[in-house]
């Protein structure tokens, strides 16, 4: 297993729908949002300009609402890398309560022919010190 890495969420007014709480595709947002700063956090500066993650596949899981003034954190695990894919679980919190449980796939492609692509060994290496 990887580095957890933990993302504070802030919510906008904007987030909530019509039953007063968030609504739910606000949590994919959100799921991007972490992934990708843990990537930023952790891979060399090079690496974050060449790559890109595009969502493969996202399986969520809603346990609670959230709220417009709730302090929300997206706890992000990158489980493994196969090849160019990367597999990630992220679970959203309001404190000790599980909000959302989230698995998800991405791809990492080149940044500049937009094409799949393979992360190098050392760079994987760094997320699961």
């Amino acid at each position: 297993m990887g580095q957890q890495h933990q993302h504070n969420i802030a919510i906008a007014e904007s987030d909530i729908d019509f039953m007063g709480h968030v609504n739910n595709a606000n949590y994919l947002t959100w799921v991007q949002d972490a992934v990708v700063a843990h990537w930023q956090k952790i891979a060399p500066s090079e690496a974050v300009a060449t790559h890109l993650w595009v969502a493969i596949k996202h399986e969520i899981t809603y346990r609670k609402p959230a709220f417009l003034n709730d302090d929300v954190i997206a706890e992000v695990l990158l489980e493994k890398v196969h090849g160019a894919r990367a597999f990630y679980s992220t679970i959203i919190k309001r404190g000790e309560e599980v909000l959302a449980e989230v698995q998800s796939s991405w791809c990492c492609v080149d940044a500049d022919t937009l094409r799949p692509t393979r992360l190098a060994k050392d760079i994987v290496a760094r997320f699961f010190a």
